[in-house]
């Protein structure tokens, strides 16, 4: 844990106050909810109190009225459909809940997700020949084709329908297909602009349920589009909050299918509150594995798995995951030596905005972890790339204040293809053309990055003394939750706090410690931060503590618990 830029936000304490007294919750949380941008008091007890009846309706997404109708007639007429999907977490589960809403009106289903390796990314001309071999006769993809120009022209010469559901950011031309779902098509007017690949294809479900009079169907969807929400990172606002949070509580509570049953086993899970620390951590690496390392059709069965028959089955299916997901941890940690060495010992490589490495036969399944982990520890734009003969295939993840699809497309003539987010992205190029494509990105980049963007900030939402922990306060907390992007866990300050226990190492990587201030003690844990074991030991009279407050169970109590997020001595501000 190095020591960050602590950047105070600023807060209206006018505003604050009057939305306090108007929702009647502690002035911290006003504060919170002041700082997100939801200083309005009936906007702020929505977002406090995210409810499934707070869904837009489905049929506002442009060429859902084209989309249901079709695969109504599907169903009627026994037509095989398949449901066409991609080997993440957000893929996988989008191509599960359509597929059983589906088969649960009667249809004729079958689904197909491609292997990384074999397949390769996204709906392909050859998936489709091969669906429509097998009599397919209507193609519904999940997660990807919003720039499958290619996939859908064959679509229509085999005259097979094709319905793509997608959140990706489109081309300039949208394929040629029976209809395009997705929010961020220019020419859509649906509200909510940021849902994950699963969120879209929930919307398809909430439509066919609407029109099926089995809207009671719909929380039960609702409950595995959590697991693809949360897992593909996208804004925890909007519908993509109200998902996660009745998900998580569905998944807390129960009961379960047979296959999520076991999977919740596997990870030890079983009768825990479930937040997006366990989904994010636990439950989406061990589902991510499956499409990573070998076929995610393991995980695909597994959550499709519903009768109580298939028990023996559906936890070795579980159990497999655990496998792979340790493989792929391992691979990772391999290949993460590898890029931090190339970086540290090549000025090539390491001296730039935007660090692009890479190594011949690098395992294609882990090389997006490796970017993230890049990221983490350099605080730089990070592409890693897996060559394979002539061809490099690139997983890019990015920091706040850097557009990555913009700087690609400033390089998109060096590229096979490419495609994704601004702050994670794919690509395929010639393998002789990496030394021009660190070049043009590093100039890009140089023009586009400010030195300070490139300084790690912690912000921290506000003060808040051990003595002001109150059970009020610890509830409303509770309320603002399910934590992610654009609503982040918050982060307090507390200052002139002493250390009465510790700091103890443990697993030779974290500190363990008691902090004391006015009286009222806290247990903490400050993650990856043993390196800084003696600078505790020097201050611990006093210090500047930036935390977050943590729930944690052990042996059947759940105490309160502080997790450190950065620490300074008492003159460094």
């Amino acid at each position: 844990m190095k020591s960050l830029l602590w950047q105070h936000l600023p807060c209206d304490d006018a505003e604050s106050a009057a939305l306090a007294a108007a929702l009647n919750v502690h002035p911290t949380i006003a504060r919170l909810l002041c700082l997100r941008g939801l200083a309005d008091a009936e906007v702020a007890d929505r977002f406090l109190n995210p409810s499934l009846d707070h869904l837009h309706d489905p049929f506002l997404l442009a060429d859902m009225n084209r989309a249901v109708p079709r695969l109504e007639r599907a169903v009627a007429q026994r037509e095989r459909i398949a449901i066409h999907g991609d080997y993440d977490v957000d893929g996988i589960t989008s191509t599960v809940i359509l597929r059983r809403a589906l088969e649960m009106l009667g249809g004729d289903v079958v689904h197909f997700l491609p292997e990384r390796v074999r397949d390769g990314y996204g709906l392909q001309p050859a998936a489709i020949e091969r669906l429509h071999a097998d009599g397919v006769r209507l193609i519904v993809s999940v997660d990807c084709g919003i720039r499958a120009a290619e996939a859908a022209r064959r679509a229509r010469e085999l005259g097979v329908d094709l319905i793509i559901t997608d959140h990706h950011e489109p081309d300039g031309t949208l394929p040629d297909a029976l209809a395009v779902i997705n929010p961020k098509r220019p020419d859509c007017t649906y509200p909510d602009k940021y849902l994950a690949g699963v969120g879209v294809a929930l919307k398809l479900v909430q439509a066919l349920c609407d029109r099926a009079g089995k809207n009671k169907w719909l929380p039960a969807f609702v409950k595995i589009a959590a697991i693809g929400t949360l897992a593909d990172v996208v804004p925890l606002v909007g519908e993509n909050r109200i998902i996660a949070s009745h998900g998580l509580a569905s998944l807390s509570r129960g009961p379960h299918a047979i296959g999520l049953r076991s999977l919740l086993d596997a990870c030890g899970l079983t009768g825990k509150t479930i937040d997006s620390y366990h989904v994010g951590f636990m439950l989406a690496p061990r589902i991510n594995a499956a499409g990573r390392m070998s076929t995610p059709d393991i995980a695909a069965r597994l959550l499709l798995a519903t009768d109580e028959a298939l028990g023996e089955e559906a936890r070795a299916l579980a159990q497999q995951l655990c496998d792979e997901n340790t493989r792929r941890q391992q691979e990772e940690a391999d290949l993460v030596a590898h890029a931090k060495k190339a970086i540290e010992t090549d000025p090539a490589v390491g001296a730039h905005n935007v660090l692009v490495v890479g190594g011949v036969g690098w395992h294609r399944g882990v090389i997006g972890i490796v970017a993230s982990k890049l990221v983490d520890t350099y605080h730089k734009p990070s592409i890693v790339l897996s060559i394979d003969g002539d061809i490099a295939h690139g997983s890019c993840r990015s920091i706040p204040d850097f557009n990555l699809l913009a700087a690609l497309e400033h390089c998109s003539d060096l590229f096979v293809k490419f495609g994704g987010h601004k702050q994670a992205a794919g690509l395929t190029m010639e393998a002789g053309r990496l030394p021009e494509f660190r070049a043009r990105i590093n100039a890009y980049a140089d023009h586009v990055i400010e030195p300070d963007q490139l300084r790690p900030r912690l912000r921290i939402d506000g003060p808040l003394s051990l003595r002001a922990i109150t059970h009020d306060l610890v509830r409303g907390l509770d309320l603002l939750g399910p934590f992610g992007l654009a609503n982040p866990r918050p982060v307090f300050h507390a200052s002139g706090v002493e250390i009465v226990d510790g700091p103890r190492t443990i697993k030779e990587r974290h500190l363990k410690m008691t902090f004391a201030q006015d009286g009222r003690r806290f247990r903490a844990i400050a993650w990856r931060a043993a390196e800084r074991a003696e600078f505790l030991e020097k201050n611990r009279a006093a210090v500047n503590l930036a935390f977050s407050l943590d729930r944690n169970e052990y042996q059947g109590e759940t105490y309160l618990e502080l997790s450190v997020a950065d620490f300074k001595a008492m003159d460094d501000q």
